[in-house]
């Protein structure tokens, strides 16, 4: 009764013991489907019974004879290898080509300077996401990102790591010649991709002297693909106390920070605030990583507090109405130009007169700037 009609974005695993066919097959592979935020970006099937033929003639007579090579996936080693394309006949590169690319063009992020730099690079770098986004459903592919945190010089972790993920000398053998990006590499070229579309967008709003020089229009940003491996704020605090304790280099710490917040979509806005709550904090006074997280939210809803103030008092706002409409975009977490509320918090000016409309855009983008930075954190201005 449960295999159609409904809708369940955090069921993660159907198990089928049942000779599905056609339309029946269809919609109860299709209740797994749904993504639930980063904590899940897809479902799985687990059958015992051999439906693969069944699924197959599903799929043709929903969509055409094609229609298989599209929605079913090649195998882990075509993936990592590369194939040709059965329906366009184009030859796609696998995941081992491309990062002996990335590592043989962009060894350092701080030399993509150059505008044709840029764009070779974030094509580049999407198809990696695009290839390890599909790899992350083999269980092959998590064993090989595994391997690259054990000690292969110790043997009882080793014969461990085998055990778990049913390997011979011989598997492991062959994924130990695979280059595999270490993490650290990930999120610099991650930052430096998230950069380079923020530069992007500021240079066709107009908000920069520089010109573009090229064309851009064939690029797209894999910004869902960035999003469903996000790094929540919990794991970078906790991230903070774990480094404090092993490490005690808070220069060091700042680096890895920084490196770890820009990697991140949602928390770049962030960086700041991070950064000054570590530059103000005793972090050997802190006993756990639950008290890193309650002192790091009363430190940003103070500085909320403050910078609200301050930009209210900078800007020459009507205080009460603007308030009201910080805290209303800070709960909705975003601020919108819709309706009246925006009008109402700005000084009194006539619409009529040429500075009004700048005026407009030049608070809005501000609190825009503010939401952003100050989103998620509670509190009251």
């Amino acid at each position: 009764m449960f295999l159609t009609g409904f809708d369940a974005p955090q069921l993660n695993t159907l198990f089928v013991d049942k000779n599905l066919r056609y339309h029946g097959l269809i919609q109860a592979y299709s209740r797994t489907n749904r993504i639930y935020d980063s904590t899940k970006t897809f479902g799985n099937i687990v059958t015992f019974r051999n439906l693969e033929q069944a699924t197959v003639d599903a799929i043709t007579l929903f969509g055409d004879k094609n229609t298989k090579n599209v929605i079913l996936e090649k195998s882990y080693k075509e993936y990592m290898e590369g194939f040709t394309d059965i329906i366009t006949g184009e030859a796609r590169r696998g995941y081992i080509d491309v990062v002996k690319e990335l590592e043989e063009k962009f060894p350092n992020v701080d030399d993509i300077v150059k505008e044709q730099d840029k764009k070779e690079f974030v094509k580049l770098f999407g198809e990696y996401l695009r290839i390890e986004n599909i790899l992350q459903n083999y269980d092959e592919f998590t064993s090989l990102k595994n391997l690259q945190s054990i000690n292969l010089n110790n043997p009882e972790e080793l014969e461990n790591f085998k055990i778990m993920y049913h390997l011979n000398d011989e598997d492991i053998a062959v994924m130990k010649e695979i280059k595999v990006l270490s993490d650290r590499r990930i999120q610099d070229y991650r930052s430096t991709y998230n950069d380079i579309r923020d530069w992007l967008r500021r240079q066709k709003g107009g908000d920069s002297e520089e010109q573009l020089s090229i064309d851009w229009s064939d690029i797209v940003f894999e910004v869902d693909l960035l999003k469903s491996q996000e790094i929540n704020l919990d794991y970078i605090l906790e991230l903070i106390f774990e480094h404090n304790k092993n490490k005690k280099s808070k220069s060091v710490l700042l680096e890895d920070v920084k490196r770890l917040i820009r990697s991140s979509i949602g928390n770049r806005a962030k960086e700041s605030l991070v950064i000054d709550f570590i530059n103000n904090s005793d972090l050997d006074s802190f006993e756990d990583k639950a008290s890193v997280i309650e002192a790091f939210f009363l430190f940003a809803q103070e500085e909320q507090k403050r910078e609200a103030a301050q930009l209210i008092d900078s800007e020459k706002l009507n205080a009460e109405p603007a308030k009201r409409y910080i805290l209303n975009s800070l709960k909705k977490e975003y601020a919108s130009e819709n309706g009246t509320a925006l009008n109402e918090i700005l000084p009194k000016m006539s619409p009529l007169n040429p500075k009004f409309l700048e005026k407009k855009q030049s608070v809005f983008k501000k609190i825009v700037d503010f939401v952003e930075k100050f989103k998620g954190v509670g509190g009251d201005i």
